[in-house]
């Protein structure tokens, strides 16, 4: 994807979200979509259904759907245009549910799994099979968001790297590389 000057960097962050989310490819993000995100999570990280980081990660997920719908006018499906449109409205009002901050420690809980407060390269790769994210320099991502250079992704790190992916408008900073580098 080639970026143009009146490309708008967090469209085309949110379009790339869209796609990872889009897990059926049938075009559209529903509720469906967001239970497989779910189920892969749980089966990659090995987490049964009960345990309470399983149920924060699939609250967190019905909390985010929830506002999606809320800001598409309860659409129960969202086309890319309408996801994109939702996730921005969403990414700023924090009246009901702060998306960027709650689901966020969610995830890094679920990725977090021998509760040392930090992501490993092994716990990374997990996440880019759950995103099933194969491109071979998506391990580089690591090393962007390992942003001190210890070896870890610290909790700090992590949340700061998603408030880059909803709202920094630079795509070289490191939360700007979840899915991918993009182009310009």
């Amino acid at each position: 994807m080639t970026m143009t000057a009146t490309t708008d960097p967090i469209a085309l962050k949110l379009d790339q979200l869209f796609t990872a989310t889009d897990t059926d490819r049938d075009g559209y993000v529903g509720w469906s979509d967001y239970q497989r995100i779910v189920d892969r999570y749980l089966s990659s990280y090995k987490i049964d259904r009960n345990d309470r980081r399983a149920q924060a990660l699939t609250i967190g997920y019905q909390m985010y759907w929830m506002e999606l719908l809320r800001h598409a006018d309860g659409q129960e499906r969202l086309s890319k245009e309408q996801f994109r449109q939702a996730n921005r409205a969403a990414s700023v009002d924090t009246s009901r549910f702060n998306m960027v901050e709650g689901l966020a420690h969610a995830i890094f809980d679920v990725m977090d799994t021998n509760g040392d407060n930090a992501i490993s390269k092994t716990e990374f790769k997990q996440y880019l099979d759950v995103w099933a994210i194969s491109d071979p320099s998506a391990m580089d991502a690591f090393t962007e968001l390992d942003t001190d250079g210890n070896g870890e992704i610290s909790r700090h790190e992590f949340i700061r790297a998603i408030r880059e992916f909803f709202y920094s408008s630079d795509l070289d900073t490191p939360g700007s590389l979840f899915f991918g580098r993009l182009s310009r």
